[in-house]
């Protein structure tokens, strides 16, 4: 199971089965969740061997998951039958809730045909933590970063500021385990998806230049874009939001070709050719590819790279120096090795790298830099004060407590409102949230798998006080 995107899946305890309904769902899901919690690899495979044989090709990845979440509590049972059972959980490792489904076969020994676990915003009913007072919270911080780098559960740099300034800075962990070299707070992280904040803030300023229009079909500029449908249909606007249905570029197709996409336009030379999946506009489906394009975008109007450009117009006046998205096979001074869990053992995640980060993601940086790129968003120097909230207000809803603005993700829970943007894959995860109201901004990177920096971050969250 993995952490992906805005999305999380979960899975249960045991140590609370007299509650879980003596049906075949019921013992079933008591079952898997005593051994899940339990934590021993053998069990688990055990568990799976007999009762839900075709998840065993992703076996390592339950176990990883394990790990990462450190098990979970039965927070409530909310529908069953005798074949089906649904209910809440709550990951130990964080403050994360999810919904459970469980469903087994009528006969014995009642084998899963289903395991659904997603995450939820916290529900009501279960109120959350007192908030504590900024002192508090940077000592329950240390206190917890400490547990978790002694578990080798975190490895990265963690940021708390506030009204521009860091009340809290420091680093953990190794950045290349060969040669035993230390993370340090101005060390170089890759950051995923974070990256598309820094794309549609350059969108963004083109479009105040008058260079590209919200509603602009893409085949404007992109006059040569081998599929005319989606030239005709989808707008930049569909691209900010994730509504354009252009797809992900993820799979065997990529993995083909992983190393051959150098440049923005090798990947519409790949993909450029398929239509849309839905109706442009009718929902929302996350989507790299949109992405590219609008990094293709960028370079037909404004006649500069879309490398050049960001450095130029969004790096250059946040003072973010340590920030880029280099080939992989340059050398970058201070750059971290990223590691992901494989078989029981961190390995390096080269092997699945793209040749550079793009548009889409990909690139790295420091979380004094993202410190930078929060304060010049909030302080107006990359747009005025209305372009910035157009580019940070929601625009289309993406769960009970969020919407997806232009690159940013805006959130809203218990009256308490954030914006920013995560990242994460094998090897890497990063988010930052930006708290307008009360002037803080958490800013966590690691080289590991998600979800090592987002819990970290909703650990920090939960705690700080609303103003």
């Amino acid at each position: 199971m993995k952490w992906t995107g805005f999305v999380l899946i979960v899975a249960g305890l045991a140590a609370q089965c007299q509650t879980v309904p003596q049906t075949p769902a019921g013992r079933q899901f008591a079952r898997w969740l005593e051994v899940f919690n339990k934590g021993d690899r053998a069990e688990l495979r055990g568990f799976f061997e007999k009762y839900f044989p075709s998840r065993l090709p992703d076996f390592n990845d339950e176990v990883e998951f394990r790990e990462s979440t450190g098990g979970f509590d039965l927070k409530k049972i909310e529908e069953s039958t005798p074949l089906q059972v649904s209910g809440i959980v709550k990951e130990k490792n964080s403050d994360t809730y999810a919904r459970f489904v469980f469903t087994v076969e009528e006969a014995e020994p009642n084998r899963l045909t289903k395991m659904e676990l997603r995450a939820i915003p916290r529900p009501a009913e279960f109120p959350p933590k007192a908030r504590l007072t900024e002192e508090q919270t940077l000592e329950a911080l240390r206190a917890e970063l400490a547990q978790r780098v002694k578990q080798d559960q975190f490895s990265g740099a963690v940021l708390v500021a506030k009204q521009g300034k860091p009340v809290y800075l420091e680093a953990y962990g190794l950045a290349d385990r060969e040669r035993k070299l230390p993370n340090q707070t101005g060390t170089q992280f890759r950051i995923g998806s974070m990256n598309k904040m820094f794309t549609a803030t350059a969108v963004m300023q083109l479009v105040v230049a008058g260079k590209i229009g919200l509603q602009d079909p893409i085949g404007k500029f992109l006059p040569d874009y081998p599929n005319k449908d989606v030239a005709s249909k989808v707008t930049v606007h569909h691209l900010l939001t994730h509504t354009g249905g252009t797809g992900d570029i993820f799979g065997p197709k990529y993995n083909a070709n992983r190393t051959k996409l150098r440049e923005l336009k090798d990947y519409v030379t790949l993909y450029g050719e398929r239509g849309t999946e839905f109706e442009p506009g009718a929902q929302m489906e996350y989507s790299n590819y949109g992405y590219f394009l609008l990094g293709v975008l960028i370079e037909r109007a404004s006649g500069q790279s879309y490398y050049d450009y960001v450095r130029e117009h969004v790096f250059k006046p946040a003072g973010m120096t340590s920030t880029d998205s280099q080939p992989e096979d340059k050398a970058v001074p201070g750059r971290s090795v990223g590691y992901m869990k494989r078989d029981g053992e961190w390995k390096p995640n080269a092997p699945t790298l793209p040749y550079r980060g793009t548009s889409a993601g990909g690139g790295y940086s420091t979380v004094e830099d993202l410190l930078r790129f929060a304060n010049a968003i909030t302080g107006h120097k990359l747009l005025n004060e209305r372009d910035t909230a157009t580019l940070t207000t929601g625009k289309v809803a993406m769960g009970p407590i969020a919407k997806y603005a232009y690159g940013f993700g805006d959130f809203n829970q218990d009256g308490v409102r954030w914006f920013g943007h995560n990242g994460g894959a094998p090897g890497m995860n990063g988010e930052l949230r930006i708290f307008p109201e009360s002037g803080y901004v958490i800013a966590v990177i690691t080289n590991m798998d998600p979800p090592s920096a987002g819990q970290i971050v909703e650990f920090i969250a939960q705690r700080l006080p609303v103003k």
